[in-house]
This record gives structure tokens, C-alpha cells and sequence, in this order.
């Protein structure tokens, strides 16, 4: 038994309190005796208990009252009642008031030590979650999103706002840019916190799996139904359902969604009793689903309904100067779960990730960073250690033009080669602007007008 677990143990009768210390120190707890309720109470607000036993039959406070009061201040704390053989009633009443147990006087040390036990049991579970929550609430709070760049932090500022409210959001953004991460962040900033986060993708399930998923099924509504299930609209409840990939939805579940949305009710497949539900629903796509609505693929209400609250995540290379942050943050994540010491980068090869326009956004940069922290020897890693695609920018441009077909734009062409020639002098001038238009042989005047022509953060 862990000597971790406390026990106060309360009664006025001192022969029984002794008895009690006796049995439960014997069997590894750590015991508080006392024999004044008030004062345990005292106690307990300057003291960290794991279980309260307490007699129900005392002057000055009954065991009912312990129990209120513990119940009020400490609601998971389990309380334990010992009573009289003739006093079971109350006993049994004090249940409803949620003691954990009672135990009758005499007791059957085996049946009082069981009973202990599985009260310390529960309170340690309580313990958990709660170690759990916070840490769920701390990794997904919005402090945790990486990044002080003003797209994110404009980003952020409508996650703080819509927190609060139980509008349904849509969260928009390309493959890669942390659009789960952002619904986390608004449920667990939220007053559905303590509900539960449930995520689907509507990529992941042809239509048909996809309705059941969503709404559950009855037994025996087609094959392979051997029994009742609930849908992820249910296991959502009073908490936040995710919907990813939202704009691969057929159009008859997009009907249905429609209507879950409008009335927060549903049946399941096969079923017809209606099911109410209290969620809140957060979207999202890399999708444009205003074009989808043009084009006839999605439903234009539908689209209304989810974009009541609309977030859009900037893709990685509009916010270049949040790039070092997050090297440095997955960095030490990516050390401490392989074990291994963090590795730094070198002044160029931060340059160069900086300078990369990351087609797969955060995702794609975790994932170089973890090969290069787990196959580089050295405590450095440089220029040579990078994929081929970041650090071989320049190879790639002298062997372009060969792969350009015959006819094209030339004035088209020219414009974008020019925008990756600058690209390539910032990362290689540290992103200082005069010494980039050195290095270009361009005044710093020209630099300027070129950085702002094709859309270039010169820093």
C-alpha cells in the first residue's frame, strides 16, 4: 500500500479512534485521528487528504453534516460513514448525500480495509483526471499555439472571443496549418471544457460508414449491425464535436448535418426516435467552399450555418518570423521523446528553413526537423543536413530552366524567377534588406519595390 495515501478518520469515541489509526497505519496509510468534527474540518483546509472516515452519531456535528461540508468544499473527496447497526437509515440516507460507503459498527476489519481501498482507489483517480485536464487544458490552450507573428496573433484574438460563445466555427486553412489544434484550443478555453472533444474527418469514411459514424445505428439497420451504437454527435455531447475535411461531405449528409445543426436533434441510422444533443460544432477544410457553392457541390444554408464564426490560419510562409520559435519548441519536444540531446541549427540553416516556403506547412517542418534532430551525429546541424528540397534551392534553379517547356510567358517566367532570385539573396543576407540589394547589385530603393511587387516579408 502507498505510503502516500492520508486517511483522517473521525469520531468523538477515542476507543474507536484508536482502533481505527491501529488497523489503517498496519496497513501502510498515513492516519490523522480526531475526536472534535469542527476541528477536522479545520484540517482538512490545510491539509491534502485522499479519504475521510467519519462516525454519524456525534455531539456538536453529525456525520451528515461532516459529510455536507466536505462535499461542498472538496466535491470528489470520498467520505466513508461508520454507524451503528440500529442506525442504518441514516446510513443510507447519508449515501444520497454522496458518501462513498458506509461501514457498521462492529466492523469486520477485512470488510472496513476493502472499503478503504476502494475509496483511496477513487480518489486517486480523481487525482489523475485532473493532472490529465490540466495538462489537456495547458497543451491546448491558446498560449500553446507557437508564434508571435501578427497573422497568428490576429488568428488567436477570434480564438480568445469565440471561446466564450457557443457559436459554430469554421476554421479554414491549407494542409498542415494546426486547424485541429486551433478546435482544441477553443474547447478547452471554453465553459464545454470539462465535456467532452470529439474529432472526426470526413475524408476518413465513404458516405454510407460516414452517416452511421456521424449519427450511430440501430441494431440490425443493415448488415453488420449486431448492435446499437452511438455516433460521435452523441459521444459529443455537452462537449465539442470536430468535423475536419467538412467539405467532403455527400450532399445527403450535408442535409442532415443542416438539420443537426439548426435543431440540435437527429435520429440514428435506422432509428426514429429523436435524439437532442448539446454541442458545440467547430469545421473546418482546406477547401474554398464559397466556390464549392458556386459550382453546385455545397449546400449555400449549409455553408451559412457553419460559417457564422470564421477562422482562417495562415499558411507557415506568411509568418516567416514565427519559424525560429517553432524550430526551437518541436525541437526540444522532438529530443525529450526520442531521448536524445536537442540539437541546434546553424545561423545559415535556420536561414534557409526561414527562407523555404513550406508547401506542407507546420506539419511538413515537423517532420524535417525530427529526421534531422534523429539522423544528424553532431550537436549541429547545418546547411549539408537539410533535405534536399530546402537545401538545394539553387541547384534546383540552374537545372529550371531545362525543364520549362517550350512555349510559355516569358514576361510571366521572368517575374518569377526574379522573385526567387530575391528570396534567395534575403536568406542569404540574414533577411537585412541593404544587404540582400548588395548582393543583387540593385539599389535599396528598387529592393524595396520588388519585395512589395511580388508580395516578398523581408524579414
Amino acid at each position: 500500500m502507498s505510503d502516500t495515501s492520508r486517511i483522517l478518520v473521525i469520531d468523538d469515541e477515542k476507543n474507536y479512534l484508536m482502533v481505527m489509526q491501529a488497523l489503517l497505519m498496519d496497513a501502510g496509510y498515513e492516519v490523522t485521528a480526531l475526536n472534535d468534527p469542527e476541528m477536522a474540518l479545520h484540517f482538512l483546509e490545510e491539509s491534502e487528504v485522499d479519504v475521510v472516515i467519519t462516525d454519524m452519531k456525534m455531539p456538536r456535528l453529525s456525520g451528515k453534516e461532516v459529510l455536507q461540508s466536505v462535499k461542498k468544499s472538496w466535491p470528489d473527496l470520498p467520505v466513508l460513514i461508520m454507524t451503528a447497526f440500529g442506525s442504518i437509515e441514516s446510513a443510507v440516507e447519508a449515501m444520497r448525500y454522496g458518501a462513498f460507503d458506509y461501514i457498521t459498527k462492529p466492523f469486520a476489519n477485512d470488510e472496513m480495509l476493502l472499503s478503504v481501498h476502494n475509496a483511496v482507489e477513487l480518489s486517486k483517480a480523481h487525482r489523475q483526471y485532473k493532472l490529465l485536464q490540466e495538462s489537456l487544458e495547458e497543451r491546448y490552450s491558446t498560449h500553446q499555439i507557437i508564434g508571435r507573428s501578427k497573422a497568428i496573433r490576429d488568428t488567436l484574438s477570434i480564438v480568445d472571443r469565440v471561446a466564450l460563445s457557443r457559436s459554430t466555427v469554421l476554421v479554414t486553412g491549407e494542409s498542415g496549418t494546426g486547424k485541429e489544434l486551433v478546435a482544441r484550443a477553443i474547447h478547452f478555453t471554453s465553459p464545454r471544457k470539462e465535456g467532452p472533444f470529439v474529432s472526426v474527418n470526413c475524408m476518413a469514411f465513404n458516405s454510407g460508414v460516414l452517416e452511421s459514424e456521424l449519427f450511430g445505428h440501430e441494431k440490425g439497420s443493415f448488415t453488420g449491425a449486431v448492435a446499437t451504437r452511438r455516433g460521435r454527435f452523441e459521444q459529443a455531447d455537452h462537449g465539442t464535436l470536430f468535423l475536419d475535411e467538412i467539405g467532403e461531405l455527400s450532399m445527403d449528409l450535408q442535409v442532415k448535418l443542416l438539420r443537426v445543426l439548426q435543431e440540435r436533434v437527429f435520429e440514428r441510422v435506422g432509428g426514429t426516435e429523436s435524439i437532442s444533443v448539446d454541442i458545440r460544432v467547430v469545421a473546418a477544410t482546406n477547401r474554398d467552399l464559397a466556390k464549392m457553392v458556386e459550382e453546385g457541390t455545397f449546400r449555400e444554408d449549409l455553408f451559412y450555418r457553419l460559417n457564422v464564426v470564421h477562422i482562417p490560419i495562415p499558411p507557415l510562409r506568411e509568418r516567416r518570423e514565427d519559424i525560429p520559435l517553432l524550430v526551437a519548441h518541436f525541437g526540444e519536444k522532438i529530443a525529450e521523446d526520442n531521448g536524445i540531446p536537442v540539437k541546434a541549427f546553424s545561423s545559415e540553416a535556420q536561414n534557409y528553413l526561414t527562407g523555404y516556403d513550406w508547401p506542407g506547412n507546420i506539419r511538413q517542418l515537423q517532420n524535417v526537423l525530427e529526421r534531422c534532430m534523429v539522423m544528424v551525429p553532431g550537436n549541429i546541424i547545418g546547411v549539408e543536413d537539410l533535405p534536399p528540397e530546402i537545401r538545394g534551392e539553387e541547384s534546383q534553379f540552374k537545372s529550371a530552366v531545362d525543364l520549362l517547356p517550350v512555349e510559355l510567358n516569358l514576361a510571366d517566367t521572368l517575374d518569377r524567377i526574379e522573385a526567387a532570385l530575391i528570396k534567395r539573396a534575403l536568406v542569404r543576407a540574414d533577411f537585412v534588406q541593404a544587404h540582400a540589394a548588395e548582393l543583387l547589385g540593385i539599389s535599396r530603393s528598387l529592393m524595396q519595390y520588388k519585395l512589395k511587387k511580388y508580395n516578398i516579408t523581408g524579414h
